[in-house]
C-alpha cells in the first residue's frame, strides 16, 4: 500500500490558540523537545517542568507546598519514559503481553461499507491524520479485513462566541476551531458482544474515593489512544 502526499487543495480553519503559548526550545543536554501548545489553566492548577529551558511540562496542583513540588517533580523525572507528549512518545504494549480483541455476537455477519466522498478540506485532514497515526506506528495497512467503516470529518468546536447576525443581532455559537476524523462504528458496535457491567456503580466508586490525601488522572493522547 503506497500513500502519497496530495497538493492541497482547501484551506483549513485556523486553530483558535487563545491565551495558549507554543514552546519548541532544547534543554541543556541538547535533546530537542517536543514542540507543544500550552493553555490556559485555572487556578488551582499550573505547569511544571521535568526538564531545562522549560520543557516537556506537566500540570500540577498550584497549591502544593515547595517541598511536596519538589518531591513530586523528583518521581515524575525517574519515570520520565512513562510519560507521552507526543504521538510519538506512545509506545504501546507489547501484543505478547495484551491485545485487544472485540467480541462478536455468534450470528453477527461482516459489513464492508463503502467510502463516502468527502470535499477537499475534509480529505485533507484525512490524509494528514492517516499518516500521522501511520508513521507512529499506531496503524497499519491491511487489504483483506472482512470489515470496513466509512471514515467521516466533524468541525471541532471550542467554547461559546457572541458574534452579530445579519440583523446586528448578537447570537450566541460555538466557533469552529478545526476538524477531528473519525470513524463510523455503529455496525461494528451493533454486532459487537455487550458488556453488561462496563461501569462500577457511583456508590463504589466514592466508596473507593473516601479518606485519600491525594488524588491523580490520567487523560487520553486522543480519541484513538
Amino acid at each position: 500500500m503506497e500513500l502519497e502526499q496530495q497538493t492541497p487543495r482547501g484551506e483549513l480553519p485556523q486553530e483558535n490558540m487563545g491565551s495558549s503559548i507554543m514552546t519548541n526550545p532544547k534543554d541543556n543536554n541538547g535533546e530537542k523537545a517536543p514542540k507543544l501548545e500550552l493553555k490556559a489553566l485555572l487556578s488551582s492548577l499550573k505547569y511544571a517542568y521535568l526538564g531545562d529551558n522549560s520543557t516537556y511540562p506537566v500540570i500540577i496542583n498550584s497549591s502544593l507546598s515547595k517541598e511536596q513540588e519538589e518531591k513530586l517533580i523528583q518521581v515524575l523525572k525517574q519515570h520520565k519514559d512513562a510519560i507521552g507528549w507526543t504521538l510519538t512518545d506512545l509506545k504501546g504494549i507489547s501484543p505478547s503481553m495484551c491485545m485487544h480483541k472485540i467480541l462478536l455476537e455468534e450470528d453477527a455477519k461482516p459489513s464492508r461499507q463503502q467510502q463516502k466522498r468527502l470535499n477537499p478540506t475534509m480529505n485533507e485532514v484525512v490524509e494528514k491524520e492517516v499518516l500521522m497515526l501511520w508513521q507512529a506506528g499506531v496503524i497499519y495497512p491491511i487489504s483483506d479485513s472482512p470489515w470496513m467503516s466509512p471514515v467521516q470529518v466533524v468541525p471541532k468546536k471550542r467554547g461559546v462566541t457572541v458574534v452579530p447576525n445579519e440583523k446586528n443581532e448578537l447570537i450566541p455559537t460555538r466557533t469552529v476551531t478545526g476538524w477531528r476524523m473519525c470513524i463510523d462504528y455503529r455496525k461494528l458496535n451493533k454486532a459487537t458482544r455487550k458488556d453488561h457491567f462496563p461501569l462500577p456503580f457511583m456508590d463504589q466508586m466514592l466508596e473507593r474515593l473516601a479518606r485519600h490525601e491525594y488524588y491523580y488522572f490520567l487523560d487520553s493522547y486522543s480519541g484513538y489512544n
